[in-house]
Formats: C-alpha cells, sequence, structure tokens
C-alpha cells in the first residue's frame, strides 16, 4: 500500500535557493532563467512546495511601482514553477494562492503574469489584458530577455487579476 506523502506550502529559506535554481532551469521554455544570487538575495519573496525535503514547487511575486500613484502598483507573479511529476495536483495553484494572500496586505491594484499557462492561472481568476497595459513590466522584464526581440511578439500572454474586488468565498 502506497502511502500519500504530505506536502507543505511554505515561505522559501536560503536553503532551497539552490533547488529553486535547478525547478527554474528545469523549465527553459517557460520561464525565464534567474541567477543563483538574484534567488538568494529574493528568497523572501519565493514561496514553495515541499514533500520529503525536496522542492517540488516554487512561485515568487515582485512589486512594479506606479509612478506617481503607490496606490495603484502591481504584485508581479513570477516564476511559477512545479516538478513535471507534481502537475495537475493543485501544489502550483496552493502556491500562487498563498502569494496572492500575502501580498493583499500591501493592498495593491492587481497582480500581474506574463505566462505561457493562460489556463491555470484564468482558474485562479486572472483575466487576460493587453500587453500595452504592462509598460512597466515590458520595461523593467523584458528588456533583458534573450529569447525575444520584442515583447509584443513574444507569445507570452499577459493576464491580470483585480485584488481591490474581494475575495470570492
Amino acid at each position: 500500500m502506497e502511502t500519500q506523502k504530505t506536502h507543505l506550502i511554505r515561505a522559501a529559506v536560503l536553503r532551497d535557493a539552490v533547488q529553486i535554481f535547478e525547478l527554474i532551469r528545469s523549465h527553459q521554455d517557460d520561464l525565464i532563467s534567474r541567477p543563483i544570487g538574484d534567488i538568494v538575495q529574493n528568497i523572501d519573496r519565493f514561496v514553495v512546495c515541499e514533500i520529503d525535503g525536496n522542492v517540488v514547487g516554487c512561485a515568487a511575486w515582485k512589486i512594479l511601482p506606479e509612478i506617481g500613484e503607490p496606490e495603484r502598483a502591481a504584485v508581479e507573479i513570477q516564476s511559477v514553477a512545479v516538478l513535471q511529476a507534481y502537475r495537475r495536483t493543485h501544489v502550483g495553484t496552493q502556491i500562487v494562492t498563498r502569494i496572492l494572500n500575502e501580498v493583499r496586505r500591501f493592498e495593491p491594484a492587481q497582480a500581474i503574469v506574463l505566462t505561457f499557462a493562460p489556463k491555470f492561472f484564468e482558474t485562479l481568476g486572472f483575466k487576460i489584458i493587453p500587453k500595452t497595459q504592462v509598460m512597466h513590466k515590458l520595461y523593467m522584464g523584458c528588456i533583458n530577455c534573450t529569447k525575444h526581440a520584442n515583447p509584443f511578439t513574444c507569445p507570452e500572454i499577459a493576464m491580470a487579476l483585480d485584488l481591490r474586488q474581494p475575495r470570492q468565498a
């Protein structure tokens, strides 16, 4: 009889950095790689899923300021990755939900994501938006992308979730 493995959704700690790095790197077609130093510097912005001492999923967040209107700042969900064996087990949903719950305390206007997995984010309430609505993200993040010369021809889809609305029960 196979025992069900328990998983723990938790804030990342420094000892997770190498596993997070490897997990993100294993998703080269879907994610922009992050240097280990960037992961270490931003470890307080990562949430992981741990099973038997191993990180099997991760995601991070970042506040994107809105010049002149701080209350309109957005939170970007980044580096969402789940090991293939744990996909479709709600690990990613639990990680992103944890992040959304944590960042609500800052009262951002919205959460945004650029993704190749729009159906996943739609299940969390995100809606597709034009990339022109996330110009700050495009300028700050996409400017260094080595995969596409132009963010408007990149196949990633921009999505947003309004965080000013009350949570659905």
